[in-house]
């Protein structure tokens, strides 16, 4: 039993390693990215919002690849996942190729980073004790984010000292290619420990049942979020307010910093109040928040206020707090794994919300572009605003205990029928 403990232990420090590198790579490159697409490409805000299809598209099929590779387990597919994220940036730092090739070695880094990203979940649940799973999920965020400060601490400190630049090569694209080969290994020390766990082989189908459609919903509005916290968040920073990598990596290191506390708080509170409470904070906090996010970049953008002082600190802090929900993903993650009907069943959802949530943001991405164009930059918040809107009206149709209740007696009855027959 002792010797089981040990072996448990040394596959959480293992798993614990992996998305530490993971964390780290990806973190190098959120950092630089709308700096490289600016001084490389001279990219527009139309052009911005085009560049998220070839990145934002893994996300569609990651539910596809899925249940093409699931016979290999969730830990081999990880493992796949960290050789295509380390393939693509490796590509980019050592060439600077023409707009349309760079766009395919994106697409290759983001197959393999959209892969892991419902992977990550589902391994990470599956590890974590069944009375702490909030816990867990808190401390694998707060991990990522404590890794996140070291990230874009060194791009801040390389490219204030002058040892990164655009040119090529681009030495922070190869350092997280080589974090990426790093992170492979650690998933082949995982597969090699855990092999195939039971049920793991056992062939996926695509998850489309109507038990799971706030879960599907929630994914969905996310998808719309996202994209201005990643995208349109960072482009205000980089097109209006005209700052560079350094202030971007400051900005990053501020959000991990705070996440690392807010994550391990944020797991004890769903695991207190539950996930429909949780996700009447998220929407009640937020919607207030792109609202006057939208007037403050508003009066920057149209010179009514200064381009220094209180309007720049709001949008820095607001920038902050869009990032940092971002964290808030796990209550959906652990709304799912309550209700699922059968545990077989959580990885394909999770891959099948990844599909949704990025249809979403390829379509949320080229419409923001053209109404920040057309239209103003203000009103791109405001979309996320409606659709924060949409989270709160979901968390009040959201009955946990009731869905769980029925999938507990969904299973009773089909193990009964087993039994019969």
């Amino acid at each position: 039993m002792q010797q089981k403990g040990k072996a448990y232990q040394t596959e959480i420090l293992l798993f614990f390693i992996l998305i530490g590198c993971v964390a780290l790579a990806g973190g190098l490159n959120d950092s630089v990215f709308s700096n490289y697409y600016k001084e490389v490409y001279h990219v527009t805000s139309g052009q911005r919002g085009f560049i998220e299809v070839p990145r934002e598209f893994p996300g569609v099929v990651c539910s596809i690849i899925i249940a093409l590779l699931s016979s290999l387990g969730d830990l081999r597919m990880a493992l796949i996942a960290q050789i295509l994220s380390c393939l693509g940036i490796m590509v980019l730092g050592f060439w600077t190729p023409s707009f349309s090739t760079m766009l395919v070695f994106l697409f290759i880094n983001s197959l393999g980073v959209h892969l892991f990203l419902p992977i990550q979940d589902s391994i990470g649940m599956s590890l974590a004790e069944p009375s702490q799973v909030g816990k867990r999920m808190g401390q694998y965020a707060s991990l990522r984010s404590a890794v996140g400060v070291a990230a874009s601490a060194l791009v801040f400190l390389g490219f204030r000292l002058g040892v990164f630049s655009f040119a090529s090569p681009i030495a922070v694209f190869l350092i997280s290619a080589c974090v990426f080969a790093l992170a492979a290994v650690v998933a082949i020390l995982l597969v090699k420990r855990r092999g195939a766990a039971p049920g793991e082989r056992k062939k996926l189908r695509f998850i489309f049942r109507k038990q799971y459609k706030y879960f599907y919903l929630l994914t969905v509005f996310n998808g719309v979020k996202k994209q201005i916290a990643f995208v349109y968040g960072s482009w205000v920073i980089v097109d209006i307010l005209l700052k560079g990598t350094d202030v971007m990596a400051l900005l990053a290191i501020a959000t991990s910093f705070i996440s690392i506390f807010f994550t391990q708080y944020f797991g004890r509170w769903l695991d207190r109040f539950g996930a429909k409470k949780m996700m009447y904070a998220e929407a009640l906090i937020f919607i207030p928040l792109y609202l006057v996010y939208g007037l403050v970049v508003w009066g920057v953008d149209q010179s009514f206020l200064p381009m220094a002082g209180w309007p720049v600190v709001i949008l820095y802090l607001f920038y902050v707090l869009d990032r940092m929900s971002m964290n808030m993903s796990i209550v959906r993650s652990i709304y799912l794994r309550t209700i699922a009907l059968e545990v077989e069943e959580v990885t394909p959802a999770l891959s099948t919300g990844v599909s949704l949530d990025h249809i979403i943001a390829m379509i949320a991405a080229s419409i923001c572009g053209l109404v920040w164009e057309v239209f103003g930059s203000q009103w791109v918040f405001f979309i996320a605003a409606f659709f924060s809107v949409g989270n709160l009206i979901v968390a009040h149709l959201v009955q946990p205990e009731k869905e769980r209740a029925y999938a507990e007696e969904y299973r009773r009855q089909k193990q009964e029928a087993i039994s019969g027959d």
